[in-house]
């Protein structure tokens, strides 16, 4: 006769055959001998002990440690593991459970008494790092591996959390003062360089148009300075033209005259040679 055994997937199954570890079951269905009802034949007797593969918690709380100072703290740990080698989980040790929650509380113990206070409140992380480092290659032996250890709370004396809370309230307030300081050095300091980096552009804009000025007087001068010449060498060319041509000369005098005479409060005026001739010179009547 036979019966079935069922293991899930989570769990994995010791075979004993009279009490000897005959094999490791996995997932799946597995059939096994029943025991003989017959007095005079004798079957061998078979147990199945199931261990659980999946991640657990261990919670260890309460426990009250005295620092590398003296000062009595009490810390809440929270230990998260699996069973990764179930022949040794089983074999190794007479409760695999048991012996985590002590190795993990004596590390704890270890690492604590060699942190001072200060040291403690501002690096947990250290402790469980230290948890980590200490417990991970003993248990690895049973046959657990150690997947995070944490810490949960830090407990303290009450006037010594009191007194905790009061410099913690201080040091906050001193960090505030001191991020309010530096943005106002921060804000000033800007300012300043907004200030001297507009001064600089208009300074440079001044510049800059008094040289477009200086350029621009400078060729306007140049220019007047050319017009000038340019009107002298035409003057010049008229008076060679009126040396030679003297009938341009009237010509010009001329037209002078006509556009005056269109003007009716211009005034003329003319002279006329009243120097008389020699008696001697007159024609007779």
């Amino acid at each position: 006769m036979k019966h079935e055994v069922i293991i899930k997937e989570t769990h994995r199954g010791l075979q004993y055959r009279d009490g000897v570890l005959v094999r490791e079951l996995g997932a799946g269905r597995w059939k096994l001998p029943r025991r003989s009802l017959l007095p005079f034949r004798r079957t061998p007797r078979v147990e199945i002990v199931l261990v659980d593969l999946r991640e657990r918690d261990l919670n260890i709380k309460g426990q009250e440690i005295l620092t590398l100072d003296k000062v009595a703290v009490r810390v809440n740990l929270v230990v998260q593991y699996r069973v990764s080698d179930p022949r040794a989980a089983l074999h190794a040790v007479e409760n695999y459970q048991d012996r985590l929650y002590t190795d993990v509380q004596l590390a704890a113990r270890r690492s604590l008494a060699a942190m001072t206070l200060e040291e403690i409140l501002t690096n947990r992380n250290r402790l469980s790092e230290d948890i980590l480092r200490d417990v991970s290659e003993t248990a690895g032996r049973y046959g657990v591996t150690i997947g995070r250890a944490d810490v949960k709370d830090l407990i303290f004396p009450g006037n010594l959390q009191e007194i905790m809370n009061r410099v913690l309230a201080a040091e906050r307030n001193s960090q505030a003062q001191l991020v309010d300081a530096r943005t106002r050095a921060e804000v000033a300091h800007l300012e300043a360089e907004a200030r001297a980096r507009n001064e600089r552009l208009e300074a440079e804009a001044r510049a800059e148009a008094r040289r477009l000025e200086a350029q621009a007087q400078a060729e306007a001068g140049r220019i007047a300075v050319a017009a000038e010449a340019e009107a002298l060498r035409g003057r010049e060319e008229a008076a060679r033209t009126y040396t030679a041509y003297p009938a341009l000369l009237r010509l010009l005098e001329l037209e002078a005259l006509r556009e005056l005479s269109a003007n009716a409060n211009a005034r003329i005026y003319l002279s006329f040679d009243r120097t008389a001739a020699p008696a001697e010179d007159l024609p007779e009547r």
